[in-house]
């Protein structure tokens, strides 16, 4: 069997190493001519952690992660309004690391490259469409340098290719453009000084005007007895106009997202001068599509962000994609037909992502935070004074939807690695 993934992220590349493992050839090609740690962090959730881990990554996510300890929520003023411990302090058996998506990334590629060969990733190589019959697919790939265009013959296509998917457009067409909720996100890294247990998430504010999240990616940094710290600012206004499409690669401006948190110093992070020590702003619309009823179409399907983008709530974006990627490859190891192996994998996927793509939006966390700002807008001394208890388990309530409802269950189920 050869199969063809479209698209060299943290989904594609995941599911070259599952497939590698399960013997099973594999060709990533990518749009992008030279690929590079770009972007900021992510958090891999207990559930990822694992599958990488059983991949053989464990030892490179230790050594440049951050092990997640809790996160807590704060008012805009800092003051504590809930928190709850992460990873194995919740009583999972692997950890939860905050990293750069980038060097994520790059431990990825380093791998698939070290073990399938430097020719099972074609950078520079645009996927325009495929056909197919009950024997196989026919990629059309066009060389961005050249223009030449070829094509491939795979036993299974895999859309692996982000929130603009080439492969989702073909499957359905006329879908149309991302949806936006109407918050504006900026997001940046800077090297500071580590706050509360050193591997805190913070999060501050609420997204109805003006949210900060706020985390420590860099395990090296932390030797150093330092901080690099990964920002997310989220802003909502009522006059705001989308006019561009979605790209995370877009350059943000200190002086667009400064504003709104320019008097946000709290006694343990100074928010206005980690914006401004940042070297690179990103700009990005909060954005998602609605969950669809099919991924798979005979010998083609979809992964990751091409079939189920989401809001980053819950640190659930990578981490799907790379139990997507497990479970694909655990389902066509195991079928006597490929078609087959596909339908299975979308069985066990499509409805629990779609389920978290809708909790996302639902966002009841967010509803809290705004409640604290409504009924406490100058701070408050003590949280007991503005919620009651069954307010503050809403927000525990939340994760629980969307992240970290199955410990026993994760950490009692079988390997997806024949070999594990």
């Amino acid at each position: 069997m050869r199969v063809l993934i479209v698209g060299a992220g943290i989904g594609g590349l995941t599911t070259a190493l599952s497939l590698h493992e399960a013997g099973v050839e594999a060709l990533v090609v990518d749009s992008a001519v030279r690929l590079r740690p770009l972007g900021v962090g992510i958090n891999l959730l207990p559930h990822a952690v694992r599958e990488l881990t059983e991949l053989g990554l464990g030892g490179e996510l230790a050594a440049t992660g951050v092990p997640t300890a809790e996160m807590v929520h704060f008012d805009r003023f800092g003051g504590r309004i809930w928190g709850e411990p992460r990873g194995r302090a919740l009583g999972y058996n692997w950890p939860q690391y905050s990293i750069h998506r980038g060097e994520l990334q790059m431990a990825l590629l380093n791998a698939v490259i070290g073990r399938l060969g430097k020719d099972a990733v074609r950078t520079g190589t645009v996927f325009e469409g495929f056909e197919q019959d009950g024997t196989g697919v026919r990629a059309t790939l066009r060389d961005r340098t050249s223009g030449a265009a070829e094509t491939v013959r795979a036993d299974v296509l895999v859309g692996a290719d982000g929130l603009h998917s080439t492969v989702r457009k073909q499957l359905h067409p006329g879908e149309g453009a991302p949806l936006w909720n109407g918050i504006r996100m900026w997001r940046g890294i800077a090297e500071g000084e580590p706050f509360l247990t050193g591997r805190t998430m913070a999060v501050a504010g609420s997204n109805t005007a003006s949210k900060m999240v706020v985390y420590p990616i860099s395990k090296q940094a932390e030797r150093r007895g330092k901080a690099l710290l990964n920002w997310v600012a989220e802003v909502k206004l009522a006059d705001d106009r989308l006019e561009r499409a979605a790209d995370w690669n877009r350059t943000g401006r200190l002086e667009d997202v400064l504003p709104h948190f320019q008097d946000w110093t709290f006694g343990w992070l100074d928010i206005p001068a980690l914006l401004a020590a940042s070297a690179e702003i990103l700009e990005y619309p909060m954005v998602d599509r609605d969950p669809l009823d099919r991924w798979t179409f005979g010998r083609v399907t979809l992964l990751g962000d091409a079939a189920h983008p989401m809001y980053p709530i819950g640190s659930n974006g990578g981490s799907q994609a790379v139990l997507d990627a497990r479970v694909l490859v655990h389902r066509l190891a195991g079928a006597a037909d490929p078609a087959e192996g596909l339908l299975a994998y979308e069985r066990d996927r499509r409805e629990t992502v779609n389920a978290i793509v809708l909790a996302c939006r639902d966002m009841p966390a967010d509803r809290i935070l705004h409640t604290v700002s409504e009924r406490a807008p100058e701070g408050f001394t003590s949280i007991e004074d503005v919620l009651d208890p069954e307010e503050l388990t809403t927000i525990t309530g939340a994760y629980r939807q969307t992240s970290f409802s199955d410990v026993e269950a994760l950490n009692a189920r079988p390997s997806y690695s024949k070999t594990a």
